[in-house]
């Protein structure tokens, strides 16, 4: 095996003609990795979307094998196929938080798209909407409309990608709106395995989506969550500037994130983790 890339949270080796993609304890908030670990964490990222894999079989994607790989992996490793990455983070958000209230709040839309006046933090949208960003290698992420994707990619593919992601997120708020779980947003990766438009990376992770509880739900305010917001909100309450380095994150505030992302896991899949 050969180490070829280490992202924020997943690490890639070249295995033959395959990859294993291997998903890390590391947390990520505002695009810069802390330097305190989450214990389980990857391996219940990987899990987790493993079980999200299995459900949207009617969309290509990237998992060859989710036990054949190296011992010291298991768990948290699969064996994928290498794919040519879009250079588009694919977001769909069906409720108004986060970045996009703040895009809101200054233009009155999100990516372009407009919305209706008036909405509050946690709002649920009309409909969900495809909200694409840069994939930037270093550094921030940025806003982009669905023109700048039909600029880079062409319009056929950038329609498509509007179409999986949007397919993928609204048959995923679904189910988990049926076990108590409100997916306020989530962002997507894509890839070609040759002419196929492929799902790659991870998919309806705590990591890549904001998951509320249904019972606590009411807008107007921030949600409590089953998702890294405790992270990212623990760390914004320290001051820091959201650059390079992060804060040590104490022991209380991993232990309740651990939890976190367990309870997500286990109200997703009905399935006991651990």
């Amino acid at each position: 095996m050969k180490h070829i890339h280490a992202g924020k949270v997943r690490d890639l080796y070249e295995d033959g003609d395959s990859l294993i993609l291997v998903a890390s304890d590391r947390v990520s908030v505002y695009d810069v990795v802390l330097p305190t670990a989450i214990p389980e964490k990857g391996a219940m990222l990987t899990q987790l979307s493993n079980w999200w894999f299995q459900l949207f079989d009617n969309v290509p994607n990237h998992i060859l094998s989710t036990t054949d790989v190296p011992a010291e992996f298991a768990g948290r490793g699969v064996r994928v196929k290498p794919l040519k990455m879009v250079k588009v983070e694919c977001i769909a958000r069906g409720y108004l938080t986060g970045s996009g209230l703040a895009e809101y709040r200054r233009t009155g839309t999100v990516s372009g798209v407009p919305l209706p006046e008036g909405l509050v933090d946690g709002d649920k949208l009309p409909e969900p909407i495809f909200t694409p960003t840069t994939k930037a290698d270093v550094g921030h992420d940025e806003s982009i409309t669905f023109d700048d994707v039909v600029n880079q990619e062409g319009r056929e593919i950038a329609e498509k990608l509007r179409e999986l992601t949007l397919s993928v997120y609204s048959r995923g708020a679904e189910h988990a709106a049926a076990r108590g779980v409100i997916i306020a947003d989530t962002k997507i990766e894509f890839g070609w395995d040759g002419d196929i438009l492929t799902l790659g990376d991870e998919v309806l992770t705590p990591d890549s989506s904001r998951f509320w509880p249904a019972a606590d739900y009411a807008p107007g305010r921030p949600q409590p969550s089953f998702d890294k917001q405790y992270v990212r909100d623990w760390s914004t309450s320290t001051g820091w500037n959201k650059e390079y380095p992060g804060p040590e994150i104490p022991a209380d505030i991993v232990e309740v994130t651990r939890e976190k992302y367990a309870q997500a896991y286990e109200l997703i899949t009905g399935e006991s983790w651990g």
